[in-house]
């Protein structure tokens, strides 16, 4: 979600007239896009904004601004802990076109041919994340188009509700024409965004569900592949499973967040299904979509978690129902009922923690390893940030493959031509290893064979 309201704010400056840079060193304005999801993203926040406010000591002309869920929730608080910041918007559709209209507004202030101070140089080692909505060759490949904001189911952990408000569904023909424009963009794959999308309902007409949308989309001229998240177990009714059996162009995966394998813990937390109703959920998609895969988010060491608790978990992780997890020691948040509840001792927590990313582990190495043999066909990501040699790509099921570099490759060309096939040699937890042997320009093309690189002995 963050990330599709970074692509709608980077759009509208570009429209206004702004060239987007990934260095903060070279910018006229640097927008910070916050989370405050778990205490990390905040804590990370509130340090790159005051790594940030070097910018505003070297050249006070610079305007750092500050969006998203961190910047709903702590507007006041802000203005104080970080007084540098020129601007706070929070997480609204009204408060996201505000922000667009400022960038427009604050356009001609800047002149295209300024030089920033030499000083900004210290920030080049700041560290963090790489700046979203830098674009690349292969950046217009993958689109996000937003369906539905907001969650009005209040998890006791959860601060979404608070941040980003109740339910908000976007019409089905506005849906439609956001995915429309994307794929005239060049978009091989879109995914579908919502916090939690699948309660998606049409606004103007309530009897339209998630599995109805998915159709429509399915439906457009030139759509190659369709994904979507993130669900909510609640929501997915037999029928709708049943409408996505019926959609060739879904990518086989499903995300389905589990938190605990704890009756008594999915209580506490307000997830609104017990164990058994979750299961029935999983038995959906094994009854209609058995070749899917099925990734979870989990939480350890949730106030009043026992080791009985904890073991109901570890247990259903153990029966490898996932091919991957999201898995997170609990995070109090403030503003949420289960921030004031007695915790978890830290040392309890953590020792779980490394027990059930020992039992996750095993399955999704397990679930990579059944590719070794196979050919799978996978949208280039580009060039592997850990091995400049080697491109990276990302298969259908969203399993991350690496292969080294065709003596062929050239950013356009793979762009053009951005199916690969990949050829599995081994596997780890985090994904898959081979060689491209193919590249199509659309998924249902054959594709070309590809020159094959020399092998390299010294690297063996």
């Amino acid at each position: 979600m963050n990330e599709a309201d970074s692509q709608y704010i980077a759009d509208r400056a570009t429209a206004a007239g702004y060239g987007i840079t990934a260095d903060p060193t070279k910018a006229g304005i640097v927008l910070l896009n916050t989370c405050t999801v778990r205490d990390n993203a905040e804590t990370r926040a509130y340090g790159r904004m005051g790594q940030l406010r070097a910018l505003k000591l070297a050249d006070p002309t610079v305007k750092l601004v500050v969006c998203g869920c961190l910047a709903e929730q702590d507007r006041d608080r802000m203005r104080k802990i970080a007084p540098h910041v020129d601007a706070v918007f929070g997480t609204s559709i009204e408060d996201l076109a505000r922000l667009g209209d400022t960038l427009a507004a604050w356009r001609p202030d800047f002149n295209d041919d300024e030089e920033y101070a030499d000083e900004r140089a210290l920030l080049e080692h700041m560290g963090g994340n790489a700046a979203d909505c830098i674009a690349d060759a292969f950046t217009h490949l993958r689109a996000f188009v937003t369906v539905q904001r907001g969650c009005s189911y209040f998890c006791t952990f959860c601060i979404v509700p608070h941040v980003r408000g109740r339910f908000d569904h976007h019409p089905m023909h506005t849906i439609l024409d956001g995915v429309r424009a994307r794929i005239a963009e060049g978009a091989r794959e879109i995914m579908l965004v919502g916090q939690t999308v699948n309660a998606w309902r049409d606004p103007e007409n309530t009897d339209l569900d998630f599995g109805d949308l998915c159709r429509a989309v399915a439906a457009l001229e030139g759509l190659e592949r369709l994904t979507f998240i993130s669900p909510h177990p609640k929501d997915f009714t037999e029928k709708i499973v049943r409408d996505l059996q019926d959609i060739p162009h879904l990518n086989p995966r499903v995300h389905l967040p589990l938190q605990s394998g704890s009756d008594a813990m999915l209580r506490r937390m307000n997830r609104k299904y017990t164990p058994e109703q979750y299961q029935e959920k999983v038995g959906f998609f094994r009854r209609y979509l058995p070749h899917w895969a099925i990734t979870t988010d989990i939480i350890v060491g949730f106030p009043g978690e026992t080791e009985e608790d904890f073991r109901s978990t570890l247990e259903y992780c153990a029966n490898r129902t996932f091919s991957q997890a999201f898995m997170f020691v609990y995070s109090p948040r403030r503003g949420t009922p289960a921030a004031g509840w007695e915790q978890v001792p830290a040392d309890i927590a953590t020792e779980r923690f490394k027990r059930l990313v020992a039992a996750q582990d095993a399955s999704c190495r397990a679930y990579h390893e059944r590719k070794i043999g196979t050919t799978v066909r996978a949208l280039i990501q580009g060039v592997s940030r850990k091995d400049r040699k080697k491109l990276a790509a990302k298969s259908l099921d969203n399993v991350t493959m690496i292969a080294p570099m065709p003596p062929d490759y050239d950013a356009q060309l793979y762009a053009r031509e951005p199916w690969l096939d990949v050829r599995v040699q081994s596997a780890f937890t985090w994904g898959g290893v081979g060689t491209i042997v193919r590249r199509a320009r659309r998924f249902g093309d054959e594709g070309t064979a590809v020159e094959q690189p020399i092998l390299d002995l010294a690297a063996l």
